[in-house]
């Protein structure tokens, strides 16, 4: 019950968010009514302003400020009729469509239109005879929307929708399986009968590895560890999950605004698919690298476990982003180049790469302090690039920023945690001991832990290195009282 009671409060600020999309977030509802809306939105009106040329001649496309919107005849009516012609047959209820008028029939929540949806209707004399072509670039009386251009922004808006719809339920399954499988797992341990089972399989699972005797000593040229048997079985299980649910579940609706082939639709949908899978992950990323854990707490596996876990997941992180950029390049290369959001991506994707790159065995045993610092900063550009990223591209409304949200607020609880325990042990004075081959004995008077195989104690020594309080290392824990007093010279 404790378990359960602790797994449902950090369940808390993912499910009492801002939500996601189709998760508390229903962006272009009614879709009728934003297509009508986005098929008139290209066009000039009366009160438009133009640009002007230095003979003082008009020249170009202008600009139309929702305050002509607000009050332009034309506009408000063509609009007016657009909805209720389009929106008829889904039966969309009429205060639904007076929030869509109040909001954005301006373009603006700010700028209220002179007239509401239902007012504009009876300023209509007669039915309007005069349809609109993809060539004209005037509204100057209430008009019929060209049926091609509503279809078009219709189905855009439809099928967009229906894609985040999709990314988001696959990642509340991606996050699901990334911390639920392991506590799955544990949990098994406790049904009737399954221990000793479990017994049997662990030889060959939980303790085979699955190169040779590499494990603990790491294979040749610092390339890592190997993992178990069990370790491998589920990145490999994790990762088919990812793989597919990359790929499928993709359908195109054309004609599209956006995207005129099939083709580029698709591109499309896996380049937001694959980037949203990437910030899906960065919760466990900083979950499993975490010392306060709480999946330490809620099953048997070990924090190198974790640790491993954590290298795999990254690296799909960095797969995910890699084919996120790469397809970006073909859809919107070079013309969104120079942009902000594209700029900050670019940030995020290069400080991913270089933390998966810069983070193998041979960095960590060269240099473990200068490795965990970079990587702390560089987790920091990441972060901060993808909020950027997003919120010049879309702002922060369709959900995306949950997913870093919920990564920032595991980075604080371990942080926080970490505080509290410093706190809770408070100042202590010891004793070193050198014993030599790089073994140190540390004796903490005053303190007490139970004696149990792995106990280990992350120990802060400022008044070594009093420029770098931050720096701590493990030590294995043991209480004084059950060291020998003979035999074993350490006393």
């Amino acid at each position: 019950m404790k378990r359960l009671a602790l797994a449902w409060l950090l369940a808390q600020p993912v499910l009492g968010g801002g939500g996601l999309v189709g998760y508390g977030i229903y962006p272009y509802e009614p879709p009728c009514a934003y297509a009508c809306l986005r098929s008139l939105g290209s066009l000039m009106l009366e009160c438009s302003s133009r640009e002007e040329m230095p003979s003082g001649m008009s020249h170009g496309p202008g600009m139309t400020s929702p305050e002509c919107r607000a009050g332009d005849t034309p506009w408000l009516t063509t609009l007016a009729w657009c909805i209720k012609t389009e929106c008829a047959e889904y039966h969309v209820p009429v205060s639904k469509l007076e929030g869509f008028w109040e909001k954005e029939s301006t373009e603006s929540p700010n700028v209220s239109p002179k007239w509401s949806c239902s007012t504009s209707l009876p300023k209509i004399s007669k039915s309007p005879t005069q349809q609109l072509t993809t060539t004209d670039e005037y509204l100057n009386t209430t008009s019929i929307v060209d049926p091609s251009v509503y279809l078009a922004q219709y189905n855009a808006l439809t099928a967009v929708y229906r894609e985040n719809l999709v990314e988001a339920g696959f990642g509340i399954a991606i996050l699901v399986a990334g911390f639920g499988i392991p506590m799955a797992l544990t949990w098994l341990g406790y049904v009737p009968y399954m221990s000793g089972l479990l017994d049997k399989v662990k030889p060959y699972f939980v303790y085979q590895t699955i190169v040779g005797t590499y494990h603990v000593r790491p294979l040749p040229y610092l390339l890592g560890n190997a993992p178990t048997v069990g370790q491998g079985l589920h990145v490999l299980v994790f990762f088919i999950l990812n793989l597919i649910l990359t790929a499928v579940n993709y359908k195109t609706q054309q004609p599209h605004a956006w995207y005129t082939t099939r083709a580029k639709e698709i591109t499309a949908y896996i380049f937001y698919r694959t980037g949203v899978f990437a910030f899906v992950l960065l919760p466990l990323l900083i979950l499993f690298s975490s010392r306060n854990n709480f999946l330490l707490w809620m099953t048997d596996w070990s924090h190198s476990t974790y640790m491993l876990l954590h290298r795999w997941v990254a690296r799909m992180l960095a797969l995910q982003a890699l084919l996120h950029t790469l397809l970006a390049l073909p859809l919107y290369y070079p013309a969104e180049a120079r942009k902000e959001y594209w700029i900050w991506g670019a940030v995020a994707t290069v400080a991913t790469m270089i933390m998966v790159f810069a983070s193998g065995l041979y960095v960590r045993r060269f240099a473990y302090e200068a490795f965990l610092i970079s990587h702390i900063l560089l987790a920091v550009f990441v972060i901060v690039g993808c909020w950027y990223h997003i919120k010049y591209w879309i702002g922060l409304v369709w959900g995306y920023e949950v997913w870093l949200e919920i990564a920032c607020g595991v980075w604080f609880f371990d942080r926080l945690v970490r505080v509290g325990r410093i706190l809770k042990t408070g100042l202590c004075r010891s004793k070193v001991t050198d014993l030599g081959n790089g073994y140190v004995r540390v004796d903490v008077p005053g303190i007490r832990w139970a004696s149990e195989p792995g106990n280990h104690v992350y120990a802060y020594f400022p008044t070594l290195n009093p420029l770098r309080p931050w720096e701590n290392h493990p030590f294995s824990a043991l209480p004084t009282a059950l060291l020998s007093h003979s035999g074993s010279g350490v006393n």
